[in-house]
C-alpha cells in the first residue's frame, strides 16, 4: 500500500485495540494536535485524509482529530484521557518543529512519572539535511543527528526518530507494546522528520491490519504469595496503604473484600484514593505529609506495611519519617518490579486484583481505630463550615465542591495547596473521583487534565479545580473544550499568589517573599495592593459562562446552576489566603537554609534539624 510516512502512522495508529477482561477498545482513540510548516502538510493532511475517506467509505481509518490550544496541555488532556481510561487507551499528541514540540516536554514528564501512557509524534528536521539549517533547528557542532527532541529522551519510555519509510514499521510495533505495558508505561515519542513525513513508501498491508493488544493480569508467584500471607499472619499492627494501581487495576471489590474480612485499616495515596469509600468501615483516609492523623498515627507504630500498587513518593512516606516501628516490615504488590522491592519489601509482583484475590488469611484484626476515624469525620466537617476570616476558607470551598459532586462526579486537581487540603479532607465516593495529579503535580494541568477526563467519560460531570496562580499559567483549554462542545465546571479560586508556596515559604523562614500577586513596593518588594486583576472576565473572554461567587451559599447556588448548564461554565470565588486546615501530624522534606542573618529563618532551620532526627533508611 503506497502512503505517506505520516499517512501510514494514521492508518496505523486507527487499527489498533486493546484488550482486558474480554473488552476491546481503542488504544489511541483520537489526535491533539497544533499544526505548523513541520507537520501540516504530512501528519495534518493524514488527518484530514482519514477523516474524509471515512466519511465517504463509512470505514473506520479516522483518527479523530482535536484543535488544541497549547502543545503542553494536549498532553495533559492526553494523560488525563488514559487515567480516567485505566491506561487502556490513550490519546496522540502531534507538533511543529521545534518549540511546539518542545512544549510537550513537560507534558512528556509528567506522562511518564505517573505512568500514564501518552504517544507524542513531534515534528523534527529535515532528514535529507538538503537545506539545513532550517528554521528552528538546533546545530550542534559535534554531530549532525542531533536536534531539540532529542531532549525527550529522558522523559520516554520509549524514543525513536524515523529517518527512512522503512523504520515506520519496527517503531510503530515498539511503541504500541511500551503503550500497553502497565509495568513500563509512560510517554512514549516518535520524531517525525518534517521531509519525512511527506515521503511516499510501499508499506506491506499487514501492517494496517487490526490488531489487538491483550493487557495481562499477572499473577503472584506462589512462593512469594506464600512469603508474603506469613509476614502478614504474624503481624500485630498491619496497615494497607492504597495506591493507583489498585484502581487501574479495577481492584477495589477485591480490596474492599480483604479489608472487610481482615479488619486491616486502609490508608490511600493521592492516586489511590477512592479506591474504597471514604466512608467505608476500613477507611482511615489519605496517609503522609497531607495525610490525616489517624491513618499517620496508625502508620507510625504499624509493624507490617502492605503497599499495594504504590510507588512509595516523600509525600506516602512523610520523607521517609513515617514508618517508625523499629521493625516495620513492607509487604509490596506491584505490578512492576521496581516498586515491588521498595523499602527492601517482600515483594509479590502481580496485577493487584489478582494478588488481593489470591491472598488468603486465617486471622482477623480487630478495628481499634473506629472511633479515631469518626473523630476525624467531625473535624472535616467543622472545617467544611468553618470560616476563619472575611473571605471563605479553601477548605469551605472544597466542601462545597465535595457537596456539589455526585457519587460518580470527578474533581481535578495538580498543585498549590488544594492538593493537600483535598487529601485531607475530600470524601471520595468512588474509584474515578478524585483526580489529582500530584506524581508531577504540574501547575496548569488542571483544565487540560480535564477536557481529557471528560472526553474519556462524557457521562460524568467533572469539576476543575484550579487556584489563580495554575489558571494563569495554562487556561487555553477552555477554548478547545468551548471549540468541542465539551462541558466543564472550572471552579476557579482566587487568592491572590501563590497560597501553599507562600504557607511554605513562612514556615522555611522566608516570610512568604515573592509568593504574592501585588504591586512592587516601596522596599523592592511585592508588598504592595493587589493587582486589578479580573480572572472572571478573563475566562468570559474565551468563551465560558462566567458566575461569580462572594460567599459559600453564592457558591453552592453557582456550582448548582453550573451542573444544570449545558455549555463549560467557570464559577470564580475569592478565598482567604491564609485560612489554615487542620494539620496531618506530619511532615515533609523541604532543606532550610543552614546560615541566615534572619531570625525567621535560623528558627526555621533549627526545627528542620529536629524534624531531620526521624528519617530513615528502610534497610
Amino acid at each position: 500500500m503506497r502512503l505517506t510516512v505520516a499517512q501510514a502512522v494514521v492508518k496505523f495508529l486507527a487499527n489498533q485495540w486493546t484488550e482486558r477482561d474480554g473488552v476491546e477498545q481503542r488504544t489511541i482513540a483520537g489526535c491533539f494536535g497544533i499544526f505548523g510548516h513541520g507537520n501540516v502538510a504530512g501528519v495534518g493532511q493524514a488527518l484530514l485524509q482519514a477523516q474524509r475517506t471515512s466519511l465517504r467509505t463509512g470505514g473506520s481509518d479516522d483518527l479523530p482529530y482535536h484543535l488544541a490550544r497549547n502543545e503542553q496541555a494536549m498532553v495533559h488532556a492526553a494523560a488525563g484521557y488514559a487515567r480516567m481510561k485505566n491506561r487502556l487507551s490513550t490519546m496522540a499528541c502531534t507538533a511543529s518543529i521545534g518549540p511546539g514540540s518542545t512544549n510537550m516536554l513537560t507534558g512528556a514528564a509528567l506522562a511518564t512519572v505517573n505512568r500514564l501512557p501518552v504517544l507524542l509524534l513531534p515534528s523534527d528536521v529535515f532528514a535529507t539535511r538538503v537545506t539545513a539549517p532550517v528554521l528552528q533547528e538546533l546545530e550542534d557542532p559535534r554531530s549532525y543527528d542531533v536536534s531539540v527532541n532529542d531532549a525527550f529522551r529522558p522523559l520516554s519510555k520509549f524514543f525513536d526518530r524515523i529517518w527512512r519509510p522503512e523504520q515506520l514499521a519496527s517503531s510503530l510495533l515498539a511503541a504500541m507494546r511500551v503503550l500497553t505495558d502497565p509495568a513500563e508505561t509512560g510517554a512514549v515519542t516518535i520524531c517525525l522528520p518534517q521531509d519525512v513525513q511527506a515521503e511516499a513508501h510501499d508499506f506491506p498491508d499487514e501492517l494496517f491490519r487490526r490488531r489487538v493488544w491483550h493487557v495481562a493480569r499477572p499473577v503472584p508467584e506462589p512462593a512469594a504469595l506464600a512469603r508474603a500471607v506469613e509476614v502478614i499472619r504474624n503481624a500485630e499492627k498491619p496497615l494497607i496503604i492504597v495506591g493507583g494501581g489498585v484502581i487501574y487495576s479495577e481492584a477495589s471489590a477485591e480490596l474492599d473484600a480483604f479489608a472487610r474480612a481482615t479488619g486491616i485499616p486502609v490508608a490511600d495515596t493521592h492516586a489511590g484514593k477512592g479506591a474504597v469509600s471514604w466512608d467505608h468501615p476500613n477507611a482511615v483516609g489519605g496517609v503522609g505529609s497531607t495525610g490525616t492523623p489517624v491513618a499517620n498515627n496508625l502508620a507510625r507504630e504499624a509493624d507490617v506495611i502492605i503497599g499495594i500498587g504504590t510507588r512509595y513518593s516523600d509525600f506516602t512516606t512523610a520523607s521517609r519519617t513515617q514508618f517508625q516501628n523499629p521493625g516495620v516490615t513492607f509487604v509490596n504488590i506491584n505490578v512492576a518490579a521496581f516498586d515491588a522491592a521498595k523499602q527492601s519489601a517482600v515483594p509479590v509482583v502481580a496485577d493487584a486484583r489478582e494478588a488481593l484475590a489470591a491472598l488468603s488469611l486465617d486471622r482477623t484484626w480487630d478495628r481499634t481505630y473506629t472511633g479515631d476515624v469518626a473523630a476525624w469525620q467531625e473535624t472535616v466537617s467543622a472545617a467544611y463550615a468553618t470560616s476563619q476570616g472575611d473571605l471563605p476558607s479553601q477548605a469551605e470551598v472544597i466542601g462545597a465542591v465535595n457537596d456539589a459532586a455526585g457519587q460518580r462526579d470527578v474533581v481535578v486537581q495538580a498543585a498549590g495547596s488544594m492538593p493537600g487540603d483535598l487529601q485531607l479532607l475530600w470524601r471520595a465516593r468512588d474509584p474515578k473521583q478524585y483526580h489529582v495529579e500530584y506524581g508531577y503535580s504540574c501547575m496548569g494541568f488542571e483544565v487540560a487534565g480535564a477536557l481529557g477526563i471528560k472526553l474519556a467519560d462524557p457521562g460524568r460531570e467533572v469539576f476543575a479545580l484550579v487556584g489563580d496562580g495554575s489558571y494563569l499559567m495554562m487556561a487555553q483549554e477552555i477554548v478547545t473544550a468551548v471549540s468541542d462542545n465539551v462541558k466543564l465546571i472550572i471552579v476557579l479560586v482566587q487568592n491572590h499568589g501563590f497560597a501553599s508556596i507562600g504557607a511554605l515559604s513562612e514556615s522555611l523562614g522566608s516570610q512568604r517573599f515573592g509568593t504574592s500577586y501585588r504591586y512592587r513596593g516601596e522596599h523592592d518588594d511585592y508588598d504592595g495592593g493587589k493587582l486589578p486583576i479580573d480572572l472572571a472576565a478573563n475566562a468570559e473572554s474565551l468563551g465560558a459562562q462566567v458566575i461569580r461567587c462572594r460567599t459559600i451559599a453564592d457558591l453552592t447556588e453557582g456550582l448548582q446552576r453550573a451542573r444544570e448548564a449545558d455549555r463549560l461554565t467557570v464559577v470564580h470565588i475569592e478565598t482567604d489566603p491564609l485560612s489554615t486546615v487542620p494539620s496531618s501530624e506530619s511532615w515533609w522534606d523541604v532543606p532550610v537554609s543552614e546560615v541566615s542573618e534572619l531570625d525567621s529563618t535560623r528558627a526555621a532551620y533549627a526545627a528542620y534539624t529536629e524534624a531531620k532526627r526521624d528519617q530513615r533508611d528502610y534497610l
